[in-house]
């Protein structure tokens, strides 16, 4: 009798452990993608404003944004093809052309003195054009009720396999977009304009909560910026002064400033213990790189 118990046991282990794989794997993919465009910015910011001390943190991202492409690669290869086949071969010919031109005149920019080459502005625009990308994980909430009332899942199921993996993606997704933010804080101070990060933060947050409007609403992404700018800039300037969108906007705002401030004391907390055991004058160079 003990032994068909244990046995009866066993096979409903099984069976969840099997449900939970079944209902993590549905999200492998769009969830890999996501993060992936949530890391692009925080990698820009290792390049544009501060190359991280920990190696950890850089090496961890690095392997990150291949994690996460390596399983979207079909996906955006066809997506360039598509991009190239809608654009046609003259666009694809004058961007060549703008950009080797843009390249002979970053050569000259880069032999001035105290002047940022057009390759650092390129990257600070992708920057701010990607950076969106990192808190719209947080609406990416939707799916897990999705997931919840229509698929029918066990509780153990949800409990204890799709919030913990959401709740991961979602951390990871939008610590990017903190530390993104704070390293943009961090090379504003060297530069001497301190005075300005606040605001910086407050225009960063308005500027993402307009670009998750857009993408969760009127399913923008990155891409139209090149791709259909037309209607990007239409929809921006004439379909964005109602009630409704304000109001999505506004909250989205909210929302975002609030859990970045909490997650930014978090971070520089957990800095604050990891640099506890050197020594006062270590301890004093990196929290600086850390703090905005």
């Amino acid at each position: 009798m003990l032994h068909q118990t244990f046995n009866c046991i066993k096979i409903d282990m099984m069976g969840l452990m099997l449900e939970a794989l079944e209902a993590m794997g549905h999200n492998v993919r769009w969830m890999s993608w996501n993060l992936f465009l949530a890391l692009v910015p925080l990698g820009l910011s290792f390049w544009l404003f501060r190359k991280p001390r920990s190696r950890w943190l850089l090496w961890g991202t690095g392997i990150l944004l291949g994690a996460t492409f390596l399983p979207s690669t079909r996906h955006v290869l066809s997506y360039l093809k598509h991009i190239v086949q809608d654009v046609g071969k003259t666009y694809v010919l004058g961007a060549i052309a703008i950009t080797l031109a843009l390249m002979a005149v970053d050569i000259w920019v880069l032999r001035q003195p105290r002047v940022r080459s057009l390759r650092w502005w390129g990257g600070f625009f992708w920057f701010i054009a990607f950076l969106p990308n990192a808190p719209y994980v947080l609406t990416d909430i939707i799916h897990l009720i999705e997931q919840i009332k229509y698929d029918g899942y066990s509780v153990w199921t949800v409990v204890l396999a799709l919030i913990p993996q959401y709740l991961v993606f979602m951390v990871v997704g939008f610590g990017a977009y903190v530390l993104s933010v704070m390293n943009l804080g961090y090379y504003l101070k060297q530069q001497g304009w301190s005075k300005f990060i606040l605001a910086t933060e407050i225009t960063i947050h308005a500027l993402s909560a307009l670009g998750i409007y857009l993408g969760r609403f009127i399913r923008f992404n990155t891409w139209d910026i090149v791709t259909n700018p037309d209607a990007l800039v239409n929809t921006v300037m004439n379909g964005l002064i109602g009630k409704g969108p304000v109001l999505v906007m506004a909250v989205t705002f909210v929302v975002i400033a609030v859990l970045y401030w909490v997650m930014k004391q978090v971070i520089l907390g957990i800095s604050q213990q990891f640099y506890s055991s050197k020594s006062p004058r270590e301890f004093a160079g990196d929290s600086a790189t850390f703090s905005s």
